[in-house]
Protein backbone atom coordinates (compact mmCIF):
# COMPACT_ATOMS: atom_id res chain seq x y z
CA UNK A 1 0.00 0.00 0.00
CA UNK A 2 1.45 3.34 -1.05
CA UNK A 3 1.52 6.06 1.59
CA UNK A 4 1.35 9.49 0.05
CA UNK A 5 3.12 12.39 1.68
CA UNK A 6 0.74 14.78 3.44
CA UNK A 7 -0.71 17.51 1.26
CA UNK A 8 -1.98 20.82 2.54
CA UNK A 9 -5.01 22.64 1.22
CA UNK A 10 -3.75 26.15 0.47
CA UNK A 11 -6.96 27.53 1.99
CA UNK A 12 -6.14 26.09 5.41
CA UNK A 13 -2.33 25.96 5.63
CA UNK A 14 -2.35 28.71 8.24
CA UNK A 15 -4.64 26.69 10.51
CA UNK A 16 -3.72 23.78 12.80
CA UNK A 17 -5.27 20.68 11.26
CA UNK A 18 -7.24 17.97 13.04
CA UNK A 19 -7.64 15.71 10.00
CA UNK A 20 -5.79 15.38 6.70
CA UNK A 21 -6.78 13.06 3.90
CA UNK A 22 -4.01 12.89 1.32
CA UNK A 23 -4.10 11.32 -2.15
CA UNK A 24 -6.71 8.73 -1.18
CA UNK A 25 -7.68 6.08 -3.74
CA UNK A 26 -10.27 3.46 -2.83
CA UNK A 27 -11.60 0.61 -4.94
CA UNK A 28 -14.52 -1.79 -4.65
CA UNK A 29 -13.04 -4.76 -6.47
CA UNK A 30 -11.75 -3.16 -9.66
CA UNK A 31 -14.18 -0.23 -9.51
CA UNK A 32 -12.28 2.97 -8.72
CA UNK A 33 -14.51 4.78 -6.19
CA UNK A 34 -12.34 7.50 -4.59
CA UNK A 35 -9.86 9.25 -6.85
CA UNK A 36 -6.89 11.10 -5.32
CA UNK A 37 -8.98 12.68 -2.59
CA UNK A 38 -7.36 15.48 -0.56
CA UNK A 39 -9.35 16.97 2.31
CA UNK A 40 -8.45 18.89 5.47
CA UNK A 41 -10.43 19.61 8.64
CA UNK A 42 -8.96 22.45 10.74
CA UNK A 43 -9.13 22.18 14.52
CA UNK A 44 -12.31 23.59 16.00
CA UNK A 45 -14.12 23.94 12.67
CA UNK A 46 -17.04 22.29 10.92
CA UNK A 47 -16.38 21.04 7.39
CA UNK A 48 -19.22 19.86 5.16
CA UNK A 49 -18.83 17.37 2.33
CA UNK A 50 -21.47 17.82 -0.37
CA UNK A 51 -22.32 15.99 -3.57
CA UNK A 52 -25.09 14.06 -5.22
CA UNK A 53 -25.88 10.48 -4.28
CA UNK A 54 -23.34 7.88 -5.33
CA UNK A 55 -20.29 10.13 -5.71
CA UNK A 56 -18.30 8.51 -2.88
CA UNK A 57 -19.08 10.60 0.22
CA UNK A 58 -20.00 7.69 2.49
CA UNK A 59 -17.08 5.67 1.11
CA UNK A 60 -14.75 8.48 2.15
CA UNK A 61 -16.13 8.55 5.69
CA UNK A 62 -15.90 4.76 6.01
CA UNK A 63 -12.29 4.91 4.85
CA UNK A 64 -11.49 7.61 7.42
CA UNK A 65 -12.97 5.32 10.07
CA UNK A 66 -10.96 2.29 8.92
CA UNK A 67 -13.97 0.33 7.67
CA UNK A 68 -12.49 0.37 4.16
CA UNK A 69 -8.82 0.18 3.20
CA UNK A 70 -7.44 2.51 0.56
CA UNK A 71 -5.24 1.23 -2.23
CA UNK A 72 -3.08 4.34 -1.90
CA UNK A 73 -2.97 7.57 0.05
CA UNK A 74 -2.85 8.37 3.74
CA UNK A 75 -4.98 9.69 6.60
CA UNK A 76 -3.56 11.83 9.38
CA UNK A 77 -5.10 12.73 12.72
CA UNK A 78 -3.21 15.66 14.23
CA UNK A 79 -0.32 15.02 11.81
CA UNK A 80 -0.01 11.35 12.84
CA UNK A 81 -0.87 8.67 10.30
CA UNK A 82 -3.76 6.42 11.38
CA UNK A 83 -3.71 4.33 8.21
CA UNK A 84 -2.73 1.12 9.99
CA UNK A 85 -5.13 1.59 12.92
CA UNK A 86 -8.29 -0.49 13.24
CA UNK A 87 -11.71 1.19 13.58
CA UNK A 88 -11.74 0.77 17.37
CA UNK A 89 -8.21 2.18 17.61
CA UNK A 90 -9.28 5.19 15.55
CA UNK A 91 -12.22 5.71 17.90
CA UNK A 92 -9.89 5.64 20.90
CA UNK A 93 -7.52 7.99 19.07
CA UNK A 94 -10.32 10.55 19.08
CA UNK A 95 -12.71 10.03 16.17
CA UNK A 96 -16.43 9.76 16.91
CA UNK A 97 -18.58 8.38 14.10
CA UNK A 98 -22.33 8.52 13.49
CA UNK A 99 -23.11 6.55 10.32
CA UNK A 100 -26.17 6.71 8.10
CA UNK A 101 -29.01 4.91 9.81
CA UNK A 102 -27.75 6.00 13.25
CA UNK A 103 -27.30 2.38 14.50
CA UNK A 104 -28.95 2.98 17.86
CA UNK A 105 -29.31 -0.36 19.65
CA UNK A 106 -33.10 -0.80 19.80
CA UNK A 107 -33.26 -3.24 22.73
CA UNK A 108 -31.17 -1.06 25.02
CA UNK A 109 -32.49 1.95 26.90
CA UNK A 110 -31.44 5.47 26.02
CA UNK A 111 -29.16 5.50 29.06
CA UNK A 112 -27.58 2.18 28.12
CA UNK A 113 -27.00 3.42 24.59
CA UNK A 114 -25.34 6.55 25.95
CA UNK A 115 -23.11 4.63 28.34
CA UNK A 116 -21.76 2.62 25.43
CA UNK A 117 -20.09 5.83 24.33
CA UNK A 118 -17.57 5.40 27.15
CA UNK A 119 -16.13 2.40 25.30
CA UNK A 120 -14.54 4.74 22.77
CA UNK A 121 -12.56 6.65 25.38
CA UNK A 122 -8.83 6.10 25.64
CA UNK A 123 -9.11 6.54 29.41
CA UNK A 124 -11.61 4.51 31.39
CA UNK A 125 -13.52 6.76 33.81
CA UNK A 126 -14.12 5.15 37.20
CA UNK A 127 -17.77 6.19 37.32
CA UNK A 128 -19.18 4.89 34.07
CA UNK A 129 -22.83 4.94 35.08
CA UNK A 130 -23.40 8.69 35.03
CA UNK A 131 -24.35 10.83 32.05
CA UNK A 132 -22.61 14.23 32.04
CA UNK A 133 -25.04 17.12 32.30
CA UNK A 134 -23.49 18.63 29.18
CA UNK A 135 -25.17 15.89 27.14
CA UNK A 136 -28.60 17.03 28.28
CA UNK A 137 -27.72 20.66 27.65
CA UNK A 138 -27.05 19.71 24.04
CA UNK A 139 -29.99 17.32 23.72
CA UNK A 140 -32.62 18.13 26.39
CA UNK A 141 -35.12 15.64 24.96
CA UNK A 142 -32.93 12.72 26.06
CA UNK A 143 -33.12 13.55 29.77
CA UNK A 144 -36.78 12.56 29.99
CA UNK A 145 -36.26 9.43 27.89
CA UNK A 146 -33.40 7.70 29.72
CA UNK A 147 -35.44 4.58 30.44
CA UNK A 148 -37.15 4.29 27.08
CA UNK A 149 -35.91 1.71 24.61
CA UNK A 150 -33.80 3.11 21.78
CA UNK A 151 -36.05 1.42 19.26
CA UNK A 152 -39.10 3.31 20.59
CA UNK A 153 -37.67 6.73 19.77
CA UNK A 154 -38.56 8.69 16.65
CA UNK A 155 -35.97 9.02 13.89
CA UNK A 156 -35.02 12.50 15.04
CA UNK A 157 -34.69 11.39 18.66
CA UNK A 158 -32.54 8.43 17.61
CA UNK A 159 -30.28 10.76 15.67
CA UNK A 160 -29.84 12.98 18.72
CA UNK A 161 -29.10 9.88 20.79
CA UNK A 162 -26.51 8.66 18.28
CA UNK A 163 -24.70 12.00 18.26
CA UNK A 164 -24.85 12.22 22.06
CA UNK A 165 -23.41 8.69 22.34
CA UNK A 166 -20.52 9.70 20.09
CA UNK A 167 -19.88 12.78 22.26
CA UNK A 168 -19.74 10.53 25.35
CA UNK A 169 -16.51 9.16 23.92
CA UNK A 170 -14.94 12.65 24.13
CA UNK A 171 -13.79 12.72 20.49
CA UNK A 172 -11.53 15.32 18.97
CA UNK A 173 -13.20 14.83 15.60
CA UNK A 174 -16.88 14.07 15.09
CA UNK A 175 -17.80 12.45 11.75
CA UNK A 176 -21.49 12.60 10.78
CA UNK A 177 -23.01 10.91 7.73
CA UNK A 178 -26.20 12.76 6.68
CA UNK A 179 -27.47 13.47 10.22
CA UNK A 180 -30.72 15.08 8.97
CA UNK A 181 -31.73 12.37 6.49
CA UNK A 182 -35.41 11.46 6.91
CA UNK A 183 -35.91 13.79 9.88
CA UNK A 184 -38.72 16.31 10.32
CA UNK A 185 -37.76 19.98 9.82
CA UNK A 186 -38.18 21.09 13.45
CA UNK A 187 -35.76 18.39 14.66
CA UNK A 188 -33.30 19.27 11.90
CA UNK A 189 -32.99 22.74 13.42
CA UNK A 190 -32.37 21.21 16.86
CA UNK A 191 -29.61 19.00 15.47
CA UNK A 192 -28.03 21.91 13.58
CA UNK A 193 -28.02 23.99 16.74
CA UNK A 194 -26.53 21.18 18.82
CA UNK A 195 -23.72 20.50 16.34
CA UNK A 196 -22.81 24.19 16.15
CA UNK A 197 -22.78 24.34 19.96
CA UNK A 198 -20.53 21.27 20.09
CA UNK A 199 -18.00 23.05 17.88
CA UNK A 200 -18.30 26.39 19.68
CA UNK A 201 -18.18 25.11 23.27
CA UNK A 202 -15.94 22.03 23.13
CA UNK A 203 -13.52 22.78 20.30
CA UNK A 204 -14.38 19.44 18.69
CA UNK A 205 -13.88 19.45 14.93
CA UNK A 206 -16.74 18.17 12.76
CA UNK A 207 -16.75 16.56 9.33
CA UNK A 208 -20.22 15.91 8.01
CA UNK A 209 -21.91 14.75 4.85
CA UNK A 210 -25.11 16.73 4.39
CA UNK A 211 -27.70 17.57 1.73
CA UNK A 212 -29.84 20.01 3.71
CA UNK A 213 -28.73 23.43 2.44
CA UNK A 214 -29.41 25.34 5.65
CA UNK A 215 -27.24 22.89 7.58
CA UNK A 216 -24.52 23.02 4.91
CA UNK A 217 -24.28 26.77 5.42
CA UNK A 218 -23.68 26.29 9.16
CA UNK A 219 -20.27 24.80 8.32
CA UNK A 220 -17.10 26.85 8.13
CA UNK A 221 -15.85 25.18 4.95
CA UNK A 222 -17.13 22.85 2.26
CA UNK A 223 -15.79 20.28 -0.15
CA UNK A 224 -17.82 19.18 -3.18
CA UNK A 225 -17.42 15.69 -4.63
CA UNK A 226 -18.17 14.42 -8.10
CA UNK A 227 -17.31 11.00 -9.56
CA UNK A 228 -15.16 10.10 -6.58
CA UNK A 229 -13.00 13.23 -6.56
CA UNK A 230 -12.98 16.64 -4.90
CA UNK A 231 -13.98 19.20 -7.52
CA UNK A 232 -14.58 22.36 -5.46
CA UNK A 233 -13.83 23.65 -1.97
CA UNK A 234 -13.73 26.83 0.06
CA UNK A 235 -15.41 28.77 2.87
CA UNK A 236 -19.17 28.24 2.98
CA UNK A 237 -19.54 32.01 3.00
CA UNK A 238 -18.39 31.80 -0.62
CA UNK A 239 -20.59 28.83 -1.56
CA UNK A 240 -22.24 30.02 -4.76
CA UNK A 241 -25.62 29.12 -6.17
CA UNK A 242 -23.82 27.63 -9.17
CA UNK A 243 -21.93 25.17 -6.94
CA UNK A 244 -25.12 24.35 -5.05
CA UNK A 245 -27.01 23.59 -8.25
CA UNK A 246 -24.17 21.46 -9.62
CA UNK A 247 -23.34 19.40 -6.56
CA UNK A 248 -26.29 19.33 -4.15
CA UNK A 249 -29.06 16.83 -4.72
CA UNK A 250 -31.69 19.20 -3.32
Amino acid sequence: MTQAAPSFDTAVTDYPLMLQVSGLNVYYGESHILRNVDLNVPKGEMVCLIGRNGVGKTTLLKTIMGLLRPRSGNIYLERQSILTKSPDQRARAGIGYVPQGREVIPRLTVKENLLLGYEARADRPKNRQEIPEEIFELFPVLKDMLWRMGGDLSGGQQQQLAIARAIMGQPQLLVLDEPTEGIQPSIILDIESAVRRIVATTGISVLLVEQHLHFVRQADRYYAMQKGGIVASGPTSELSNEVIQRFLAV
